[in-house]
Order: structure tokens, then C-alpha cells, then sequence
């Protein structure tokens, strides 16, 4: 850019920083063609807009196979003027799923982590 305008390196960033601008950076959405979207897009938000009455409107999701690391040596604690510092290598635990829900009224987390993941744990939880 700032060959291609003639500016020096450092004003095209004083010119970026002041207007936010970050061209390097980039963020991508895909909009749905299919015919019955709206229709859908209503069935799922329309509860956490409009709840029905006397009902309890939850949001669930789950990530699958967090890993269970521990670190194989101590790390050495962050002191004043040095990062916390600590060893590259583990010790591998597994894997555990994750699933948790939001309750839209009162705000309340409710979670459970199982060592495998399948269909059977859904329901229970």
C-alpha cells in the first residue's frame, strides 16, 4: 500500500490505526439460499424472543473431544518483569465432551463432562 501510494510505511499505519482499518484481517458468513430459511431461522430464535408460557427455553451445545492434558513438570510462576513460564511437554489423560446449557430466564449454566462421546449421553443430559 504504501508503495503503491508513494507514503511512507509508518503513515499508511498511523492512517489505518486512526480509522481501525486492519486489511490483513478477514471475517466470512455464508447466507442460506434454501427456500424454507426464514421459516427455520424463526423456529429457533422465536423461543428466546417471545418464550411460551410457563415453558423453560435452554440453549444446548457441545464440544467433543477436549483434551485432558497435564503438564509433565512444575511451570515456574510469573513474577514481576517474567512471563509465567512452562515445559512444552504432557502427559496425555484422554479426552473428555463437554455439554452444557443455558437457561435463557435465569441465566443459569448447566454443564457435564463425559470421558466418551455418543448419543447416549445427550439424553441424559
Amino acid at each position: 500500500m504504501a508503495r503503491a501510494s508513494g507514503l511512507l510505511v509508518s503513515t499508511v499505519q498511523r492512517i489505518w490505526r486512526t480509522f481501525g482499518l486492519q486489511p490483513h484481517r478477514l471475517e466470512t458468513y455464508k447466507l442460506s439460499n434454501h427456500p424454507d430459511f426464514v421459516a427455520k431461522v424463526r423456529d429457533v430464535v422465536g423461543p428466546y424472543v417471545v418464550p411460551p408460557e410457563r415453558a423453560i427455553v435452554l440453549c444446548v451445545d457441545e464440544k467433543p473431544q477436549i483434551l485432558a492434558p497435564d503438564r509433565s513438570r512444575p511451570s515456574f510462576r510469573m513474577r514481576p518483569g517474567q512471563v509465567e513460564r512452562r515445559s512444552h511437554d504432557y502427559k496425555r489423560h484422554g479426552t473428555t465432551s463437554l455439554f452444557a446449557a443455558l437457561d435463557i430466564a435465569t441465566g443459569r449454566v448447566i454443564g457435564k463432562c463425559y470421558g466418551h462421546h455418543g448419543p447416549r449421553n445427550s439424553p441424559s443430559f
